[in-house]
């Protein structure tokens, strides 16, 4: 049991239950308990010192696995998404303490995709960008936390104007803005696209998601790499890529949390 990582669990939707299976699948891994944002008090003080916990709930379960992190010094994988830009200041402080990484999307190919948007928007200036993204009709939040990761892919320094959705006489479109959209239905497990226009000519960048156990995979892998490294936070692409160890993992992780209109960048 001494070489097994223990794990707890927060969060027993649908991505939590895939986690807690793959978990009790793994060799390497012993789950010890499951909570949720209803249940998480106990982590406070009653739930058991473990190795490693995953987090896919909800905002309100991170007072509990602060308290948790700062009493076990246990590492921490974090899917949750929606959360506050002061939320993310609070989970980032962990790291003082404890590994610690968040990411909106634990996808191989999400990061993959990314890393494309970037250069994309480097090499293509003057392009007008869309982005939209798909999910399933049981998604409470809208835009994805990972179309909001490929805003920032765009556009690092918050300089454009990002639309949500488009209504009535909105005129022609001005240069310098990002325009979101979010589609729900059926059991989509996610699909993003990044939409490039230039004069006479179109690129789209697409990741389409068929389980979302390969988010759950990906966590995992994040996992193992997470428990290799000291106190301290970091991006899904620090684990997974050689050459973002380096990077700012604030970028990888915060969230947008202002108003759709964004401060224009200049032409």
């Amino acid at each position: 049991m001494d070489s097994l990582t223990t794990v707890i669990i927060v969060g027993r939707g649908r991505m939590g239950s895939c986690v807690r299976r793959l978990v009790e699948e793994a060799p390497d891994m012993h789950f010890v308990a499951s909570y949720d944002e209803n249940d998480a008090f106990k982590l406070d003080t009653a739930a058991p010192a473990v190795k490693l916990v995953i987090d896919f709930s909800a905002a309100p379960a991170l007072p509990h696995i602060e308290a948790y992190v700062r009493r076990t010094h246990a590492a921490v994988v974090s899917g949750t998404t929606g959360l506050s830009d002061e939320e993310l200041t609070r989970l980032s402080a962990l790291g003082a303490v404890a590994p610690v990484v968040h990411a909106a999307n634990y996808s191989l190919g999400v990061a993959v995709l990314r890393r494309l948007t970037q250069e994309a928007a480097s090499a293509l200036p003057g392009f007008d960008v869309e982005i939209v993204e798909t999910h399933h009709n049981k998604k409470v939040d809208a835009p994805s936390g990972t179309a909001k990761l490929l805003v920032q892919a765009v556009d690092p320094n918050g300089q454009d104007e990002v639309v949500y959705g488009r209504e009535g006489l909105v005129g022609a479109r001005p240069a310098r803005q990002i325009g979101m959209h979010s589609l729900r239905g059926g059991t989509v497990a996610g699909t993003h696209e990044v939409h490039f226009f230039g004069t006479d000519e179109e690129l789209v960048l697409t990741h389409r998601a068929s389980s979302r156990t390969i988010f759950a995979s990906g966590a995992l892998m994040a996992a193992r790499a997470l428990l290799k490294k000291p106190a301290g936070f970091y991006s899904f692409e620090q684990l997974v890529f050689k050459d973002e160890e380096n990077s700012d993992p604030w970028m990888h992780s915060r969230s947008l949390t202002t108003s759709p209109q964004r401060p224009k960048r200049r032409s």
